[in-house]
């Protein structure tokens, strides 16, 4: 008889060292958010996020391609950009020193004088980076596979769930500070056997919990369901486009998700690690042009009150009670034919987090 997968012990979810392991390798590997499209909308605009303890810089070119560069002048590493903006080169603040928005040093004072000097040489160190319906995603590793082969057919079901992803823009981005560690707050949103009995409106008011699956999709765990009832619904759902009446999710190992709501409704989370114990989940929500939209507002509004503010409840219990003597890592409740009463979603979560630490 085959013995039950346990959960992982607590040491991975607790100990710095565990979390300096996966700042160093798991998160300089793999594909993460940097920034919205949208926020680079002209020639010359850019936007600094910070990726596995690194200030990187996306800024859009004459040619209209997006580039991402380390934040920093190969002349003396001052810090070139801070926050968001627009510019026609990239001037270093520190001696002056200037680049293209491709990268390539264009002058510096009295760089004439020194013999050989050869600004042909000296470029911007450009980070991999692929543009996913919009949103700018970045891996520090330069022979990293593409996303497609990380995360198949995504682009193409986004594109089927999303028809209208070209026109949208953030409506709105809220940070939410957890008290736990990272991987705590993905497998919590990974799976949905505490949905019923801790999310009341989004199992009674959006998905309906018995039609509710996730399953593995290259390194993408695939959320799906029907909706609730449409008398049932807290909001109007009918957009006209196809899957107007469904619920899916597409998580991006490690540390992003797309939701769409029913309705069509686009929205996404993206996890920030801050230490072991501490997360900021960014949450963001979007609409046509980014204007007002009473619906979309609504809906993220509820969505705060309710299911966000029950999951901070719960992955913060869950980590007081990780850092417990008295806790044993259980068996998962694995259903072999999955469906929303099993945990193999988090069976796959712990062996891609078991792996980015113990290879």
């Amino acid at each position: 008889m085959n013995e039950p997968i346990r959960s992982l012990a607590a040491r991975y979810y607790t100990d710095p060292e565990v979390f300096k392991l996966e700042a160093n390798g798991l998160l300089a590997r793999t594909w993460q958010f940097g920034c919205h499209a949208s926020e680079l909308a002209t020639t010359g605009d850019y936007a600094s996020f910070e990726i596995a303890g690194e200030s990187l810089f996306a800024i859009r070119g004459r040619d209209d391609k997006i580039r991402v560069f380390y934040n920093v002048c190969q002349h003396r590493a001052h810090q070139l950009v801070r926050g968001s903006g627009t510019t026609r080169v990239v001037v270093c603040p520190y001696h002056a020193w200037t680049y293209e928005l491709t990268g390539e040093l264009r002058a510096g004072p009295n760089i004439n004088a020194v013999e050989g000097f050869d600004k042909s040489n000296i470029c911007l160190t450009e980070v991999r980076t692929e543009v996913f319906l919009g949103f700018v995603f970045v891996n520090l590793d330069p022979d990293a596979a593409a996303m497609e082969e990380w995360f198949p057919n995504v682009r193409v079901q986004l594109e089927e769930w999303v028809p209208n992803w070209t026109d949208l823009k953030p409506l709105e981005w809220v940070d939410i500070p957890e008290t736990c560690n990272w991987k705590v707050s993905v497998e919590n949103y990974s799976e949905c056997y505490h949905c019923s009995l801790n999310h009341p409106t989004f199992a009674n008011g959006v998905v309906r919990p018995e039609t509710y699956d996730i399953q593995p999709q290259g390194k993408c765990l695939r959320h799906t369901t029907e909706c609730q009832n449409l008398d049932d619904m807290t909001y109007d759902v009918h957009s006209g486009f196809e899957h107007q009446y469904e619920y899916s999710s597409w998580f991006l190992w490690p540390m992003f998700s797309f939701q769409v709501y029913p309705g069509n409704v686009l929205n996404t989370y993206h996890w920030r690690a801050i230490d072991a114990d501490h997360v900021v989940v960014w949450r963001g929500w979007f609409s046509g042009g980014g204007i007002e939209d009473s619906k979309v507002r609504r809906l993220a509004v509820q969505d705060r009150e309710t299911t966000v503010q029950e999951d901070i409840h719960l992955v913060e219990s869950v980590q007081r009670g990780l850092g417990s003597r008295g806790y044993v890592p259980g068996p998962l409740v694995v259903d072999p034919k999955g469906g929303v009463n099993s945990e193999h979603p988090v069976m796959h979560l712990q062996r891609w987090m078991k792996e980015a630490i113990d290879d």
